[in-house]
């Protein structure tokens, strides 16, 4: 996957959906290809098309009667495979959890880190690393739902990965911060409290979208908002 641009990053939703190379069969691709879920399968389209659909039905039957309710019985019948044909992808649903889990912080990680690279100073990495977060919670919320409301209810291995994935995030928004201190363009008071503060903001988009709905508040116009307060926070000027 990658961000395409020539001197800046997207700054509209719309351009980044145009620019990002990843779509949930992308994703089941590099699933695939990774050597996790069918990989003893050598038809790569079959393959492929198979996982998209154990994936896309993961999330859904998550969604509505929450992970640990739903069975590999339940993903048979929702994705028309046989009860053999999930196995020949997965070995249960610590395995998918964990693929879930694993290609999902990948994508988050690998998406905020080009889009940002781009970008030279530390408030406009910031703000690109805010903006880029939102618009990819918006194009894959139900694997951000996924992570943050299942979390819970994985076996240790997949709970602490999630942890870990909150953790990768914060660290490195804060790891910004602070550079924008190191280089005056920031006035950090704590700059640990401060990421966490701005996680749950991002958080908060993908868990509570009917609120924001009902509000008329698009994601573009709800970006804006979360950097126009942090930079208030950290003593940035509107124009940065």
């Amino acid at each position: 996957m990658s961000v395409v641009a020539d001197s800046a990053a997207p700054d509209s939703f719309t351009a980044f959906k145009e620019c990002l190379a990843i779509s949930e069969h992308h994703i089941a691709q590099q699933i695939w290809a990774a050597g996790g879920a069918g990989s003893k399968v050598k038809n790569e389209a079959v393959a492929v098309a198979n996982i998209d659909k154990i994936v896309r039905a993961t999330l859904k039957l998550a969604n509505k009667k929450g992970f640990a309710a739903t069975s590999l019985r339940d993903l048979s019948t929702e994705t028309g495979l046989s009860m053999g044909g999930l196995y020949a992808y997965i070995s249960g649903k610590d395995e998918l959890a964990a693929l879930i889990q694993h290609h999902g912080r990948a994508i988050v990680i690998d998406v905020l880190s080009q889009y940002m690279g781009i970008e030279t100073t530390a408030a406009a990495k910031l703000r690109a690393g805010i903006r880029a977060h939102l618009f990819l919670s918006e194009v894959l919320q139900p694997w951000f739902f996924f992570g943050f409301m299942e979390a819970r209810h994985l076996a240790k291995p997949q709970k602490a990965a999630a942890i870990e994935s909150e953790q990768e995030t914060e660290t490195l928004f804060r790891e910004l911060m602070l550079a924008g201190e190191k280089s005056a363009e920031f006035s950090v008071n704590d700059a640990e409290l401060s990421a966490a503060m701005l996680k749950a903001l991002l958080q908060d988009w993908y868990l509570k979208r009917g609120k924001y709905r009902r509000r008329n508040i698009d994601v573009e116009r709800y970006a804006d908002q979360v950097v126009a307060l942090l930079f208030s926070h950290l003593g940035v000027g509107k124009d940065v």
